[in-house]
């Protein structure tokens, strides 16, 4: 379907274009303006929902600009905003007219002042701070004017440079008190001293340093860092800046609709083939460094279980080199800086989810595909047996679908689990991002008889109803989807029409992603009949909305849970409500469909279950966690004197160690390989150790122990209300 609907739109958009496009009185050789007509051209055209590019967007565009290049606000100066902002209003009929002369203005003012800012750095980080005297920064940096002239800049600057040297400086008085604390290398192992590390010689170094020569260091080290930061920008080319105006008003239509230049569309072409090297995490850019919105099963990081959702780089280093700072680099950047080769190391500088920050060495390596698949276990309580499949994501290999896709998997582990004795079965969406389509209905299927899954919308177009049409049902016992604020797309098409069918208990986060959009790429060649200036790359478009069979979107709002339970992201914006621009939730007509007839008792299961919560201490922990995480979050003034600098921090460890017994919770549950895994064992010990791992990480897994509650409930729910429908057959 997917591929279908690539073919058709291109073939409609070069037919309008052959007799719209190029008729165009456009003479210009400027390749910029070519692509700021063709982007625009398609974003009319092709967009699930164009927006008019009027004033309202024009201002829009201007004050996303603008805070993409300078989100600190250390270079801009008030009188170079009162100069941008005659151009506020003015942008829409640029972009109509092919016009760049605001992008010109900006982008030469912020390479003057990109170059004035080195000399400001050097001079500041010149003269020793005072870590004693009390003063504070505000980290929320959207609240903060922009400096009234050179002056106030400067002074911005050294509050900044002061912050982030201070961080240096305490992580280095940790260090030099530590040395101190171990007495140096005892004597006797001449071997420990020859292969001493560079690290350790520096440790040792800390420890007979005076705090003034620590905090000459710390500067030192904060002015490197710097260094590296401008050397890198400096490698940029006008282009670079320019495909940054052009995404901001793609950006502008929605958060999934993006241009990739030439060299992006390559990396985003080996992406999607899922043959990448790098730590395995996907990243969102935020004014103080790079988010951690996925974490790819498999990957480095997913392994190594230092990094989480959440947590946000503020600083990247090529193993034991000085970090560089990311603040206020653009996404692709800090990108490039992370990514390498496999088996290289890279430092990352973390704030964790927690306020907490801390230093992450991850080893880069080819993201492992086998562990993106279904798997499944076995779950033994009081003597019954159930079974759980793990789903990371709809895959599916779109030049070959009988090659392997995650339907046919699941189908496969479904009946493994039934020839096992499974009772019931937990399908684990959790963190499941979403993919294909296809498999989405066809996994539908396996659970119900036949009938509506998904309805899709394009702008403009009927909907369309995708079904299941093959009356088999492999599954026609109880079961449980989990879900969590990570699970997206094609994850909320399943969970919603199980939930509509009311074939299945939801269970997890009060809310999934809400992400209910279609994108298709688009290569912008093919809407040129010649072209003088090379490759143009590609837009990454959004076509098509999903719908529930009930009518609602799944856009934004996602899919509510039965029963919630809390995590540490209950009280935190994640989702497609925490991106700009999201489409906004409607509804449509539903589709005819019956509901499931399961002699099910879903109020006495849900009733049951929050029974069972409320008296969990596990549960109550986990909720205290989620509002700690909360009021981390909501911290953005950040004192700049040692003493409470260090007091602050803590009490933060403190508090984010406590929070860490939640690791060591027992289910008392017992999770085992399924019979044909246990063969494969003894010729690959990698996959024992891959499984003996995800059972440990289960057992401990409060949300799968109260899973396997609700499936219990759902069985003796389910013999009661048959035992019943009997008795009054009979009677």
């Amino acid at each position: 379907m997917k591929k279908n609907f690539v073919l058709g739109f291109l073939i409609i958009l070069i037919a309008v274009a052959s007799c719209s496009f190029t008729n165009k009185s456009f003479e210009t050789n400027d390749k910029d303006k070519l692509l700021l007509d063709l982007i625009t051209y398609v974003l009319e055209r092709g967009h699930y929902e164009p927006k008019d590019i009027n004033d309202k967007f024009s201002a829009n565009v201007y004050e996303d600009f603008i805070d993409i290049l300078d989100p600190t606000k250390r270079y801009f100066i008030a009188s170079d905003i009162r100069e941008f902002e005659q151009y506020k209003y003015q942008i829409d009929d640029q972009i109509k007219n092919t016009e760049i002369s605001f992008f010109n203005l900006v982008y030469q003012r912020l390479m003057k002042r990109m170059d004035e800012a080195k000399d400001i750095y050097t001079e500041v980080l010149e003269k020793p701070f005072d870590f004693n005297i009390d003063e504070e920064i505000v980290v929320d940096y959207k609240e903060e004017p922009y400096a009234a002239n050179k002056k106030q800049l400067k002074e911005r600057w050294r509050k900044q440079l002061k912050y982030n040297a201070l961080g240096v400086y305490d992580g280095k008085i940790k260090i030099k008190n530590t040395s101190s604390s171990k007495g140096g290398v005892e004597g006797g192992d001449l071997a420990s001293v020859d292969v001493a590390t560079a690290e350790e010689k520096a440790d040792e170094e800390l420890k007979n340093m005076t705090l003034a020569e620590v905090e000459a260091v710390s500067r030192e080290t904060t002015k490197n860092t710097l260094d590296d930061f401008f050397e890198f920008v400096s490698g940029l080319e006008r282009k670079d800046w320019f495909e940054q105006y052009v995404n901001t008003i793609v950006d502008e239509f929605d958060p999934h609709t993006y241009y990739f230049g030439p060299e992006e569309k390559d990396k985003f072409d080996i992406s999607m083939s899922g043959k990448f090297e790098g730590i395995g995490a996907r990243l969102q850019k935020k004014p103080e460094g790079a988010k951690i919105v996925e974490i790819i099963s498999g990957g480095p990081v997913w392994r190594a279980k230092s990094l989480e959702v959440g947590d946000e780089i503020l600083k990247v280093g090529q193993d034991g080199e000085e970090s560089i700072d990311i603040v206020g680099m653009r996404l692709d950047d800090a990108i490039k800086l992370i990514k390498g080769p496999k088996g290289t190391i890279v430092d990352l500088t973390v704030r964790k989810v927690d306020g907490t920050v801390d230093i992450v060495s991850i080893t880069r390596d080819v993201v492992e595909l086998e562990e993106s698949y279904a798997k499944s276990a076995t779950v033994i309580k009081d003597e019954r047996k159930f079974g759980l499949i793990n789903l990371p994501k709809f895959y599916v290999d779109f030049d070959d679908y009988s090659e392997r896709n995650a339907a046919t998997d699941v189908a496969k582990e479904v009946e493994r689990l039934k020839q096992a004795g499974a009772e019931g079965l937990i399908l684990d969406l959790r963190d499941n991002g979403g993919g294909s389509l296809k498999t989405v209905v066809e996994m539908a299927g396996l659970f119900i008889k036949d009938g509506p899954i998904v309805q899709v919308k394009s702008s403009g177009q009927r909907k369309e109803i995708h079904e299941d049409k093959d009356e088999r049902v492999q599954w026609d016992g109880p079961l449980v989807i989990m879900v969590n604020e990570l699970s997206a797309s094609a994850s909320e098409i399943l969970a919603a029409a199980m939930q509509d069918y009311k074939r299945a208990v939801v269970i997890g986060s009060k809310q999934t992603f809400g992400k209910g959009t279609v994108q298709n790429v688009i290569p912008l060649d093919n809407i040129v009949r010649s072209n003088e200036h090379g490759d143009l790359g590609a837009i990454k478009l959004t076509t098509q909305k999903f719908y529930r069979i009930n009518g609602g979107s799944t856009q934004l709002e996602g899919v509510k849970s039965n029963i919630v339970v809390p995590d540490r992201y209950s009280y935190i914006d994640l989702g497609e409500r925490d991106q700009e621009n999201p489409l906004a939730w409607d509804k449509i007509t539903p589709a005819d469909y019956q509901v499931w007839d399961g002699n099910i008792d879903y109020e006495t299961t849900v009733a049951n279950s929050k029974a069972r919560m409320a008296n969990n201490v596990q549960i109550e922990l986990i909720e205290e966690n989620a509002k700690w995480v909360r009021d981390q979050q909501n911290e953005t003034i950040v004192s700049l004197n040692y003493e409470k600098y260090k007091t602050t921090q803590e009490a933060n460890k403190k508090r984010s160690n406590y929070f860490k017994k939640l690791r060591d919770y027992d289910s008392k549950l017992t999770f085992e390989s399924l019979k044909y895994e246990e063969e494969l064992f003894t010729k690959d010990p990698i996959l024992r150790e891959k499984r003996n791992r995800w059972h440990t990480d289960l057992a401990k897994d409060v949300y799968i122990e109260e899973a396997i509650n609700v499936l219990q409930d759902l069985k003796l729910n389910s013999l009661k209300n048959h035992n019943t429908k009997l008795a009054s057959v009979k009677g």
